[in-house]
This record gives C-alpha cells, structure tokens and sequence, in this order.
C-alpha cells in the first residue's frame, strides 16, 4: 500500500484524472441531453414574416386538436401608422380573438374542437400603405415532460435538466426575435428620416438658389443705366 505522504504525486494525478474524467462526462451528455430536448419536444410552430397588402386580408390554417394549447403573436414591422387587425377563428366559425388596430399584441388559447384553426389578419382599413407583419404561431404543451393524464409528476434529474434547459432557450429566441424586430422598426424611420431630409434638403437649396439669383437680378437693375428716348 502506497501513502500519499511519501508520493504528493499520486495525489495530484488522481485529482487530475477525476476532473478530466468529469469534464469528459459533461461534453458527451450535454450533446445527447440537447438531442434528448428536440427529440421529445413536441410543439408545432410555425413563424413568419410577411407583406400584406394595402385593402387586404390574409389568412393562415392550423389543424389543433382539442384541449391542445395554442399560443399566436404578431408585430406590425414597417408600414403607416404601426397598426393591423388580426382574428382568429375556430373551425366552427366562432371567433376566438379579434383585435382592432394593434401594433403588437399575443393570444393564448386552448382549442375546443378539432380542426382547421385560422389566423386572419386585415388591412383593410388602410388606403395607400403596405404594412409588413411578423407572426409567430406555435401549437404545444409548454411542459412537455409532464404527462397531463397523471397530474403533478415527479421529474427525473434529465428531463428537469432538459425542462430548464428548453425554457431558457426558448426565453433566448424570443428576445432575440423581438431585438431584430425593433431593429428593423428602427432601421426603417431612419431610412424614410434620411428620405424626407434629403427631399427637404433639395427643395430648401433650390430656393435658395431662385432667391439668390432673384436678389443679383434685383441688384443688378439698380446699377443699370435707364436710357429714355423722346420722340
């Protein structure tokens, strides 16, 4: 039997070899822990951005089946006034959500029946401007590692791993959804800013050259020799 007192070197080796071995274990479980999350993950979403029209309406179709959860949002990125109607309706015709000249807004809901669940959203009310929309539209259960049949369950260590995990990724592209959305609202006043101050900055150095020319002219007339002649 060989003591740590007599060789320190066998000591710090063992140590060494521990946390190797713990960080290897770490590098091969994270990436089946990730594959473990999106293999089992079963929301259904559906999230784009799209141009609609000036006096126009367009709709979207989502099969749900009843008692599934189902979450809608939408942002108005460029376009007049920032605002859009949006609906949406259950299979049976029965509105589930209207609203009036929003800019942003979300709707949560569950689905009471099964079958083609749809999102509509109208510009209709608007004359000459397009408006360019994004929309995020996502059917699932948000835990999707607790069995609703069974209640409160206990989690295993993994899927509390996994759960915390999907959360905080989920967290992370919303805000990072929301940052290029305002950064494109942001990008698009500067640019129609820029627009109006080029357009503003021409008209203004045009009148100003009709005025200069108009006051050399007016100058000019006074120095000029009036010569009369009589009959």
């Amino acid at each position: 039997m060989v003591s740590s007192d007599h060789h320190p070197f066998l000591l710090v080796r063992g140590r060494s070899t521990l946390s190797a071995m713990k960080d290897s274990f770490a590098s091969s479980v994270f990436p089946i822990l990730l594959a473990f999350i999106f293999s089992v993950f079963p929301v259904l979403g559906v999230e784009l951005t799209f141009e609609l029209q000036d006096r126009d309406t367009q709709c979207f179709f989502e099969e749900i089946t009843k008692g599934d959860k189902s979450t809608v949002e939408f942002q108005v990125v460029t376009g007049g006034h920032y605002d859009i109607d949006c609906t949406i309706i259950d299979p049976a015709g029965k509105e589930v959500y209207k609203g009036v000249k929003k800019e942003y807004d979300s709707h949560v809901f569950t689905a009471e029946l099964n079958g083609a669940y749809q999102v509509c959203f109208g510009n209709e009310f608007s004359t000459f401007s397009h408006k360019l929309v994004y929309m995020d539209w996502y059917v699932g259960d948000e835990h999707p590692f607790r069995n609703p049949m069974k209640g409160d369950t206990v989690l295993t260590q993994l899927e509390t791993s996994a759960e915390v995990i999907q959360n905080n990724l989920r967290e992370v592209e919303d805000a990072l959804t929301h940052r290029r959305l305002r950064e494109a609202q942001d990008r698009k006043f500067a640019e129609d800013l820029n627009e109006s101050t080029t357009y503003w900055s021409i008209g203004q150095s045009f009148f100003m050259l009709l005025c200069g020319l108009g006051q050399i002219w007016a100058l000019k007339s006074f120095f000029t020799d009036k010569t009369k002649t009589h009959a």
